[in-house]
């Protein structure tokens, strides 16, 4: 495994691979990484022929209150962790370099940007969109990876793609949990023992969403309502929004159907924590 910290050394990497017909698969990290994001590296290694892992804590992601500074990085655990999968290349670029003096340019997903994490982090996913194309452009991945724990993330970045028709295929990858239910998240590492115990309501309000609509409940008001209540009892967490909408406009919905996204932000203390479900009906 090499670690690749200029552009033009990634891209003439990428050049030499290209010239000998390989696949390229990128998995874009702000590092710190945990288990959800090795089953990323699994699924590049099995598809692709060139694993290129990026770890850049992108700072035009992040809003001026929030946590860009404290944000945990280590890249020599990172490092450990891939070699470990076998990836081939590690990005890992200065800021300096990816956002130069004078940079000007900035990808916007119009509507679908505005809303669920959107509403509370404005300019957030103005800053992926605007790094996840920059890495599109330097790696020029045939496939690349992201979690669903994301799921807006995802459904814009797949538009993005779509829109500026850029060859590459956005792969989403299910949740993966601890073993207690929560989600994987590089900030769960803010989390006190009581709080990380907290933090479970969120998991559990999924699963009582599944229970009711396993039983045959599809009205979005009564799931989310008990949804709501349910992280309500638990004295630490705060919520941001619970919302059940289409994965299209991301527009919400009266009646859940097959693929309606169930998404929750909840603040556990300081933390502020995200998780989802796509809805699956029996048939």
């Amino acid at each position: 495994m090499k670690i690749i910290t200029t552009i033009p050394e990634m891209k003439a990497v990428i050049r030499g691979h290209r010239s000998q017909g390989r696949t390229i698969g990128l998995v874009p990290t702000m590092g710190f990484l945990h288990e959800g994001h090795m089953s990323l590296v699994r699924a590049a290694r099995k598809k692709t022929d060139v694993t290129v892992v990026s770890i850049f804590v992108n700072p035009t992601q992040f809003g001026p209150e929030e946590d860009f500074k404290a944000y945990p990085r280590d890249i020599n655990r990172d490092s450990a962790m891939l070699e470990k999968e076998g990836v081939d290349f590690v990005f890992y670029p200065e800021a300096g370099d990816m956002y130069p003096k004078g940079y000007k340019t900035y990808v916007e997903v119009h509507d679908l940007e505005d809303k669920l994490c959107g509403r509370s982090r404005p300019g957030h996913f103005r800053g992926v969109c605007t790094v996840v194309l920059k890495l599109f452009q330097i790696v020029e991945p045939d496939f690349a990876f992201f979690g669903e724990k994301d799921a807006q993330q995802a459904i814009i970045l797949g538009k993005m793609v779509r829109d500026l028709n850029l060859g590459v295929q956005v792969v989403a990858l299910p949740i993966v949990r601890e073993p207690e239910g929560l989600a994987m998240s590089s900030r769960n590492t803010y989390l006190s023992p009581e709080e990380r115990r907290a933090a479970l309501v969120l998991a559990k309000s999924l699963k009582e969403a599944k229970r009711l609509i396993d039983h045959g409940e599809r009205r979005t008001d009564v799931i989310l309502g008990k949804m709501r209540a349910m992280i309500g009892q638990e004295p630490l967490a705060r919520i941001d929004y619970v919302e059940a909408v289409d994965t299209e406009e991301l527009e919400p919905v009266k009646e859940l159907g097959e693929g309606t996204l169930i998404a929750l932000a909840v603040y556990i203390g300081k933390t502020r924590l995200i998780d989802n479900m796509i809805v699956h009906l029996e048939r």
